[in-house]
Parts: structure tokens; sequence; C-alpha cells
């Protein structure tokens, strides 16, 4: 498709198709409940083990299509950011624990948020407009110095890309291609064996929505890194990735795509500002978990009921706006995409927000436990 369409074309239809992917993983999140903070969640209160396997299930199979398409040679996934050779551990680390705690703190990840929003909560609708503002200070306004000055600093440069194939193959002299499938394998079976011993314990919706966003991740990296790719841009004679925001291949993710909806909505006449994949495709989740929802019966508008709980979603949508940008992805762009890619940034950075959403989820346990406790009942 990339011969015979030119680079205009070619970017819509990474447009569109973003939008397309969008609704599907919107749809499935509504009805199956997909959530990477309810997976930890879940498993650190009462030890459920549905949506924790239903997350393993989406990494396995995306691990899967992500070796199939480099295989095939339809993904160059050296040119994404999760094998960047840039390896700014301490972004990673703080800042995933940054949107660990605030992901907690608001309910949700900005997946999870678009999700919600769809089915009318306000409380979501206002976390992603508060996530944009902070991820767009973030990239580029007051908080960047801090980020780009401070934490991305204190890092290194490696010699080849961060995947895991790829860092252990160059230290053994082993072929990271062979690695790279090894690895995947390994994890794929793993998981299948944890959902096979823990079946009782997860239905049907787990198990379709861990290998339904498994399989998006697939399709958005064929996408953007396919069919949208231009081994040779009639302008610039050199290789383009069209239609997404980094210029690069891009998958499933939306902490930057929340603040490029702003910078697209504040600046529409701004013909340097259109809509790229990340930008439709954080669209589709919106509008696929509404159409959803109200098939479903699930629609219904629910709003904050106390300041203390906007003060906890205005605190939590600020960490994950920070937080999300300074770790270079959210719970679901390194927790799926870049954790499939075997990306040793991606596993620092979840290793971070599952530290910080424990640490959360430990606090307002203890603060439930004291409300509940004889002396705050006579009080």
């Amino acid at each position: 498709m990339s011969a015979e369409l030119d680079p205009r074309s070619l970017s819509q239809v990474v447009v569109w198709g973003g939008l397309a992917i969008g609704l599907a993983l919107g749809a499935v999140g509504q009805a199956t409940r997909f959530c990477v903070r309810g997976a930890i969640s879940d498993w650190v209160v009462f030890r459920g083990a549905g949506r924790l396997v239903a997350w393993l299930l989406a990494i396995g199979a995306s691990a899967i299509c992500v070796q199939a398409l480099s295989s095939a040679g339809l993904l160059d996934a050296g040119r994404t950011i999760y094998w960047s050779e840039r390896f700014p551990w301490v972004s990673y680390l703080v800042g995933g624990l940054l949107f660990g705690y605030g992901m907690v703190l608001a309910g949700g990840c900005p997946q999870r948020c678009l999700v919600k929003a769809g089915q009318g909560d306000l409380k979501a609708a206002v976390t992603l407009v508060l996530v944009a503002i902070v991820a767009l200070m973030t990239l580029r306004g007051a908080l960047a110095p801090l980020r780009s000055g401070v934490l991305d600093t204190l890092g290194a440069t490696l010699t080849g890309p961060q995947d895991l194939g790829g860092v252990i193959g160059r230290a053994l002299s082993l072929s990271p291609g062979v690695l790279r499938w090894t690895f995947a394998s390994a994890l794929a079976a793993a998981v299948a064996a944890v959902a096979w011993r823990l079946r009782s314990q997860i239905d049907t919706g787990h198990w379709l929505g861990g290998i339904v966003v498994g399989l998006l991740v697939g399709a958005a990296l064929f996408l953007t890194g396919s069919i949208g790719f231009l081994p040779e841009h009639p302008e610039t004679l050199e290789p383009a990735w069209l239609g997404t925001q980094s210029r690069r291949p891009e998958a499933l993710s939306f902490s930057a795509p929340m603040g490029h909806v702003l910078d697209l909505l504040t600046m529409w006449s701004d013909k340097a500002t259109v809509a790229t994949f990340g930008v439709t495709l954080s669209l589709g989740v919106l509008l696929g978990a509404f159409a959803t929802a109200r098939l479903r019966g699930d629609f219904r508008i629910e709003s904050f009921r106390t300041p203390r709980e906007l003060g906890d979603h205005a605190a939590g949508a600020a960490l994950m706006g920070f937080g999300g940008i300074t770790a270079l992805g959210c719970s679901v762009g390194n927790g799926v995409t870049g954790l499939a890619m075997l990306s040793c940034g991606a596993m620092l950075a979840i290793l971070g927000i599952s530290a910080g959403a424990w640490a959360a989820i430990a606090r307002q346990v203890r603060q439930s436990d004291r409300l509940a406790s004889p002396a705050a009942a006579q009080a």
C-alpha cells in the first residue's frame, strides 16, 4: 500500500486506522473492564486474579505479534521509542513511580479514564483534561526543564537497542533475533500456563479482553510501522513513518496523545497542528466505550461527591501527566506495548508504576481502616 499512495493519503490511512483501533479498544475496555490499575489493585487488595491475567495475556499476545511483524520485515522495531539507545533510567523509575501513585488517586490511568468518560463519568473527564494540561507542561512547558534538564540527564547511552534480546545478545555475543524470539515465546508460554492454572478465577471477559488488547497492539504497529511507512519520502528522500506524532512506529499509549489532543483543540486553525494516530486512537477509545455503554445499558452520569475526591483526582491527574511523559509511556504504553517489545526501559517504568500504585493502595487501605475503627466511629 505504501508504494501505491502518496504521503498525504498514507497519513490519512494511519489516522483513520487509529480511530478504528481506538473504537475496538474502547469497546473491549468497556465490556471487559480491562485496566492495568485495576489489575494491580485487585491483586494487592484481595488477590483477585482476573484482570491481572488479562493484563498478562495482553503482554504475551502482543509480544508474539511484535516478533512476527519484525521477522516478516513489517516493523523496524529499532525505530520505536521503546528500543531507543538512550536509556534515562532515572526518568523511567521516577516517572513510573509518580504515574503509578497518580493512577490510583485518580481511579484509573488515561486509557481507563477514556473508557469511564465514555460511560458518563465526569470525574474521569476532568482527570483527562488535567492529564493533558500537565502532559503539555512536561513536554515543552514549565515542567520541561525538570524533566529534560535534570531527570533525563541521569541516564546512559547504549551501543544498540535497549530491548532485552539486544542487550543480552551484545553482552554474550549471541544472535539478538534468536534471543528475542526465545524471550517472547517463553513469555507467551509462561502467561498461558499462569492463565490456565488460574482459569477457575477468570471469566470469558478476561480472556477476551487480554487477547484482543494484545492483538490491537500488533495491529497498531502494523498500521504505523508498515502501512504508513515510506522507504523514501518524495520530499526528504529519507525513510518516513507517516501519520504519527513522533514520526516513528507507534502503538497503544495515552499520556502524550492526551496532550496532543489538547494541542489540536486549542490550535485548530494552525495548519501545522493536525490529527495524528495517537489523537484519533484516544478519540476512538472514548467513542467506542460510549457506544458499548449505551448498548449494554451501562451509561450513567457520575460526578464528584466531596471536595476531597476532586482533590485526589486532580493530584492523580497531575502525577500521571508528569509521570507518563517522564517515563516515556503510561501503564499501557510501557505496561503493554513496551513490555511486549521487551524494552528494558519499560521494565523499569512498570516496576516504578507497580511500586507507586502499591504505595497509594496501601495509603487508601490505612485511611479506610482508620475511618472504620471504633474510635473514629465514636468521634
